[in-house]
């Protein structure tokens, strides 16, 4: 199934939903794709449609492919503003993802702040050829998404920046309003922020993730490319701190993300 069709079967229904090993990466399916699921069961919970402002994402343990997972979603509080949910994935009686999710209305307020301008980047077609899915080279799920490199280097490059990233779409979708759940798979799609400084392949993965979500938001189709870019801020003791930015190819900024990553090197 594609991204799409697989937002469909999760909210439709919330048991027993197992992931094809396309969407893995290494041992686990693809993170992004997880929060994804777990969001879009959430989401069917709001009936009086509250955007989404937040979610707190944490990776409890790797979630096999081709083993039912099993979404779990509960009303913490639902103010009359603001709603906050948990959700859960659980496959063989753990769990292996955590969400916490708060779903805000608008109010009028007198704080109007913009966003600071996106970070300037190589144009698109100026930018790295689109990295190829190679079997066993590229993890499986990459075959449904597409980055084009503009910043920083490629994961066990050696290359010394901070920075990385570029341009991200995703693949074989049928093109129609992009909302979080895609998103979330736009952010996630991009490798560790600490991997380009390696100079050869390690393990690493996201342990907890925080993404904000700017509302309402812009028209944007599920096919155009989006602008990423992500810093280490801190990296030490195996852990890495990281802090990243997704807008529009326009520059209208969509979601401000947070991860810590764990390498093992």
């Amino acid at each position: 199934m594609n991204f799409n069709q697989l937002l469909d079967a999760v909210r439709d229904k919330s048991d027993a939903l197992s992931i094809a090993p396309e969407w893995a990466q290494g041992r686990a399916v693809f993170g992004g794709l997880m929060a994804a699921l777990v969001y879009e069961r959430m989401r069917v919970m709001i009936t009086d449609g509250r955007p989404v402002r937040s979610l707190a994402i944490s990776f409890v343990g790797p979630a096999a492919p081709d083993v039912p997972i099993r979404f779990e979603v509960e009303v913490l509080r639902e103010g009359k503003a603001v709603s906050t949910l948990l959700g859960r994935a659980v496959q063989n009686g753990q769990v292996v993802t955590l969400v916490q999710g708060n779903f805000g209305a608008g109010r009028a307020s007198v704080v109007d702040v913009p966003a600071a301008p996106a970070i300037a980047m190589k144009p698109l077609e100026e930018s790295a050829p689109e990295l190829p899915y190679i079997k066993g080279v590229t993890p499986e799920f990459m075959r449904h998404l597409a980055l084009r490199w503009a910043i920083g280097g490629l994961p066990f490059s050696g290359n010394a920046s901070r920075q990385m990233g570029g341009w991200v779409r995703l693949r074989d979708v049928p093109p129609e309003q992009i909302n979080e759940a895609h998103l979330l798979a736009l952010v996630d799609a991009w490798p560790p922020s600490v991997l380009p400084l390696l100079k050869q392949p390690a393990a690493g993965s996201t342990l907890t993730w925080t993404i904000e979500f700017i509302q309402p938001t812009p028209e944007l189709s599920t096919l155009d490319w989006c602008r990423y870019h992500v810093e280490t801020e801190h990296a030490r003791d195996g852990y890495g701190h990281a802090a990243a930015s997704l807008w529009t190819a326009q520059g209208q900024l969509l979601a401000l993300s947070r991860q810590t990553v764990t390498v093992f090197a």
